[in-house]
């Protein structure tokens, strides 16, 4: 299993976010950061918005900031949405599946078991724990400085 471009964008967008909080983030900044094509992130901060991930700031000093904590948002949530639907193989769809196996088949089953374990794990991941090293993490997208080692909102670091 491959998580697509657009799950990856959203999860660093996010992260990211964490990083900077409270500030406020632009998409020129996460762009710059990961070295990733702002017209990408143009959308997925778009969709995070329109979800309630984050709050779109208007204006001269606008940009977005993480509109819940960041310990209330779980990888699970961002990868069920953003990959959906996680049809591993064609018989997970009664709609157009065509395998004349369905009902029969262990590996079906065994990939759905597959499936509910990796879910599992993102579903107890949370975007603060993905954004609790952030000092390292900073250094690494050479934005380290006096931000830096501000406490990050919801007390981890």
């Amino acid at each position: 299993m491959r998580l697509t471009q657009y799950s990856n964008f959203t999860l660093r967008t996010l992260q990211f976010a964490a990083l900077r909080a409270p500030a406020i983030v632009t998409v020129d900044e996460v762009a710059r950061a990961h070295r990733i094509s702002k017209a990408h992130l143009v959308k997925v901060a778009a969709e995070l918005a329109r979800r309630g991930y984050v709050e779109s700031i208007r204006g001269r000093n606008g940009g977005m900031r993480l509109a819940r904590p960041a310990a209330e948002i779980t990888v699970g949530e961002i990868i069920r949405w953003t990959e959906a639907p996680l049809d591993l193989v064609e018989c997970f769809d009664p709609a157009t599946n065509t395998c004349p196996l369905l009902g029969a088949c262990h590996l079906s089953r065994g990939l759905q078991r597959a499936l509910r374990a990796f879910l599992s794990v993102l579903d107890d991941l949370t975007i603060a724990d993905i954004a609790y090293n952030r000092g390292a993490l900073l250094a690494r997208l050479e934005l380290a400085g006096p931000e830096a080692a501000l406490p990050m909102a919801g007390g981890a670091q």
